[in-house]
């Protein structure tokens, strides 16, 4: 475990009032201006000194700005849909894969190689795959148990032999990315929002079987997915259609919703999906995957990887902000990845992003960052797309 404890956070940057308040401060110095009544400043200089040369020119704004986007593509079943060939042209950082995706193994391997050829440069095709209910790719990978029945009658050992196999069967068609496991805590009934999606309602048999599958992924060559920060089992609210407030303290959190967290970050979690609930503790009036205090605490949890949104399409945002003007917000806030299960939106979402830059309502810098910890997940070069040199968690440390 990290030197300092969750709990400790709450005092250290979670305090009412306050929260995150070191994190969210503004830490540009501002520049030293010299009065022109200055002797000194107003005395030509014989030797002006030249302008730098850059040494690393970045990609154009709008392609950062769409690496961002990891967008679905409802009904597409081959790479020449018109609606693949817009999103891969836009230059988007992936694309997700769901039920209206999938016709056969051979079909969705095509899909994702024609996808892969089509963008011509390295693409994330991810997933949602849980076993159990919600399972996107269950017509390739087969019926699995549910998290909740895993962990009550297997071993962590076998969840990661079954989560390797799972994995196997997700590489073999060219997912490279899986949006699971869950670490959420729940006991309550199996068909809650969360119920038997979450492996345990225990802190630690919940990080064990999450990592467990996470490293069983991993095995697999899939990169793992873990959600929903900062904890989402303590809403009986569904987040796909509306918003709901969690009103534990943050020392409640710690103790318990942060606990599986905390172990995935300790462990190399590469990617850490923000739900859409809103936390008195960290901003009421926003949810998490547009908070920045809510991905303030997840770094100050010592994360380093890619943290991406749920789709800004359920509820619970798209209700209040559109798809434009969400993916400003989250990026914003500290989102690395914006997820959307509707590619139709891809467009309108870059544009947003790109005027953001321009007229100063979203830092340049924030921009080039997240897009280059992207390009860094889907295996390209995050130097030659934001000049940035990223370096993201090892999956092997599960």
């Amino acid at each position: 475990m990290r030197a300092v404890a969750l709990a400790g956070l709450a005092v250290a940057c979670l305090g009412a009032g306050s929260v995150g308040a070191a994190a969210l401060a503004d830490r540009t110095d501002a520049p030293v201006v010299t009065s022109a009544s200055d002797p000194v400043a107003a005395s030509p200089s014989p030797t002006p000194t030249p302008e730098p040369t850059p040494t690393c020119t970045p990609a154009p704004l709008e392609q950062r700005a769409a690496a961002t986007l990891v967008v679905g593509l409802p009904g597409v079943r081959t790479a020449a849909d018109p609606l693949a060939q817009e999103v891969v042209g836009l230059g988007v950082g992936g694309v997700f894969l769901s039920e209206s995706n999938v016709g056969t193994a051979t079909q969705v391997a095509a899909l994702s190689a024609g996808l892969r050829t089509a963008a011509g440069r390295p693409l994330l095709v991810s997933t949602d795959e849980e076993s159990g209910r919600v399972a996107l790719m269950r017509d390739v990978v087969g019926e699995g148990p549910s998290p909740r029945r895993m962990a009550q009658r297997e071993t962590p050992e076998a969840v990661r032999a079954r989560a390797a196999e799972t994995g196997a069967a997700l590489a073999g068609v060219g997912v490279d990315l899986d949006l699971a496991p869950v670490l959420d805590l729940d006991a309550g009934p199996a068909g809650g929002v969360i119920g038997d999606r979450s492996f345990s309602a225990d802190p630690a048999a919940a990080a064990d079987y999450g990592l467990a599958y996470a490293a069983g992924l991993a095995d697999a060559g899939v990169t793992p997915t873990m959600k929903h920060f900062p904890g989402h089992g303590r809403s009986t609210v569904d987040s796909h259609e509306t918003s709901s407030l969690v009103t534990a303290t943050v020392d409640e959190l710690a103790a318990t919703d942060l606990l599986p967290f905390q172990r995935a970050i300790d462990a190399g979690a590469p990617v850490i999906m923000l739900n859409h609930l809103q936390y008195a503790a960290l901003d009421p009036d926003r949810p998490a995957s547009l908070s920045p205090r809510a991905y303030a605490l997840l770094r100050d949890m010592g994360f380093e990887g890619v943290a991406i949104t749920d789709s800004v399409g359920m509820g619970a945002v798209n209700l209040r902000w559109d798809f434009p003007v969400a993916a400003v917000e989250a990026v914003g806030a500290g989102a690395d990845a914006v997820l959307t299960t509707d590619g139709r939106h891809a467009a309108a979402m870059r544009d947003a992003l790109v005027d953001a830059v321009r007229t100063g309502r979203l830092p340049e810098a924030r921009l080039s960052e997240a897009a280059a910890r992207v390009t860094a997940l889907a295996g390209g070069d995050p130097v030659a797309m934001s000049c940035l040199d990223v370096e993201l968690p090892a999956v092997s440390r599960f």
